[in-house]
């Protein structure tokens, strides 16, 4: 008899921790409890959201019709906001836009340029226009030593 007092004292406290450290008495009826507790709470979270929406879009349509009437009170035009933005750069560069091969032309050939050469002047005429610049230098050169005279 003192055995079973005892089994039923400890026995009790034994299950207790059982069941918070995992056991597996009624896990299947937890669980189940738990998801319906979590879809009900998901459906309420979007319901939530569902009416801040409407009543931010009554409250813009609200300040919208004010603004139209300060507009017709005062013959303001409305500004229209056409500008059209460039889709931001993603921060991982393999995310970003692929550049068409003309694209790359192109910046290859404005590297190409310098500031005393443009892009109509073909690559023989810039080599003339180098080597002409570079015997008038050296002209100017041997004119001003002529000139000159260390003593």
């Amino acid at each position: 008899m003192a055995a079973f007092v005892a089994k039923q004292m400890v026995g009790n406290k034994l299950n207790a921790v059982k069941g918070a450290v995992g056991g597996d008495d009624g896990d299947g009826d937890d669980k189940e409890k738990e998801e319906e507790a979590e879809r009900e709470r998901q459906e309420a979270i979007r319901e939530a959201e569902e009416r801040r929406k409407e009543k931010h879009r009554k409250m813009e349509e609200e300040r919208e019709k004010m603004r139209q009437e300060i507009r017709d009170k005062y013959n303001i035009k409305k500004k229209e906001e056409v500008q059209e933005m460039p889709p931001p750069e993603p921060d991982n560069p393999l995310m970003r836009k692929k550049k068409t091969p003309e694209e790359l032309a192109r910046e290859a050939e404005a590297e190409d340029q310098d500031d005393f050469t443009s892009e109509s002047q073909p690559r023989q005429g810039r080599g003339k226009l180098k080597n002409s610049i570079e015997t008038q230098v050296n002209e100017l050169k041997s004119q001003i030593e002529s000139k000159c005279s260390l003593q």
